[in-house]
């Protein structure tokens, strides 16, 4: 009599409110189809959730959890004890902030469970200080101000991140190729061509692919003079480096990048790279709690009123007046657990 097949991995999916839809999503589909494919539930997973209710996604569609954070922690000692946890989260990550959380996940690490994250989910595993000195992947959106956040993680805008037992994740689509990833490691390269077929995806993309379209299609610009001189901005935001300076990295006159940028950006270069610098200010002001003067120094601005000044002119309001409404924003009640 044959032996009924043993689930190569049980998964707790930890929802966090606010959640985004498409990498949870994402992940259990692959997870089904590979079962599908197999012909046995291989994978299996549950939902949790604080307290073991319903949450809400950021795109207002609850899910029922199946346990509470508290009967996980039972399970780590019994049968239903999980290969891994899996953290779900998305907007408004930075405002969730739970010890019994941060304890669970510790205790989950140290049996020697693998823990991960979904697209911001980082957030909340560098909150229980599993991530100090760990390479860690989050959205290239809240990239900014989680490393000013947790400066002990050693984050990249790579699609995922393996470092040991800890799993961590982009978002979006980025949690297809995390969990193929380790559908190759339990069942190998053919089973994982065939959940592709069935995703309709023609490939997978390595951890390190970039998140982002490349500068060229992002910013419809061809001329390789300017991208590469806007690179050498985006790199340098923190410490903005001088015309000049920017001149002899790029091996261009003053005059030549002046004139190039009035041709394709339709600015300065100046003009530019000040706009690139506030946009880094406003992704730490929507997406972190750092103080309004750490987020100019951030980004390059020798102090707050010029910072201020200049936020104004760009976006119509102060960087005060940006905080303010996102947390009237995160704080607004929801209809249908959509955020209105």
């Amino acid at each position: 009599m044959n032996k009924k097949p043993v689930a190569k991995r049980t998964i707790v999916f930890f929802l966090v409110p606010n959640f985004t839809m498409l990498p949870f999503s994402a992940a259990v589909e692959t997870l089904r189809i590979a079962n599908r494919m197999l012909g046995h539930e291989a994978y299996q997973w549950r939902l949790c959730s604080v307290d073991g209710q319903k949450v809400y996604s950021s795109s207002g569609i609850g899910l029922e959890a199946k346990t509470s954070l508290a009967d996980e922690r039972r399970n780590l000692t019994g049968e239903a004890r999980p290969n891994m946890v899996l953290i779900c989260s998305g907007i408004y990550v930075e405002d969730f902030r739970n010890k019994s959380v941060n304890a669970y996940l510790r205790e989950v690490y140290n049996r020697g469970i693998a823990v991960g994250s979904l697209c911001t989910g980082a957030h909340v595993l560098a909150q229980a200080g599993l991530l100090n000195g760990k390479r860690c992947a989050i959205h290239w959106e809240n990239l900014p101000g989680f490393a000013e956040a947790f400066p002990q993680a050693d984050v990249h805008a790579d699609l995922f991140e393996i470092d040991g037992n800890i799993y961590t994740c982009a978002g979006g689509t980025a949690s297809l190729d995390m969990v193929l990833h380790f559908i190759r490691q339990d069942f190998g390269e053919n089973l994982v061509n065939r959940v592709c077929e069935q995703h309709l995806t023609d490939r997978v993309r390595s951890a390190s692919d970039r998140q982002r379209l490349p500068l060229r299609a992002r910013l419809g610009v061809q001329n390789s003079k300017v991208l590469s001189i806007i690179e050498i901005m985006e790199n340098n935001l923190a410490e903005p480096l001088s015309l000049v300076d920017i001149a002899d990295k790029a091996g261009l006159s003053r005059r030549q990048i002046e004139r190039l940028f009035r041709q394709e950006m339709g600015r300065s270069p100046a003009r530019y790279y000040l706009e690139i610098r506030l946009d880094r200010a406003r992704h730490l002001l929507v997406q972190s709690s750092m103080p309004v003067v750490e987020v100019a120094v951030a980004c390059g601005f020798v102090s707050a009123s010029h910072f201020s000044k200049c936020y104004r002119e760009l976006y119509g309001r102060s960087p005060q007046q940006e905080r303010a409404d996102r947390k009237q924003l995160a704080t607004t009640p929801s209809v249908n657990g959509a955020v209105m």
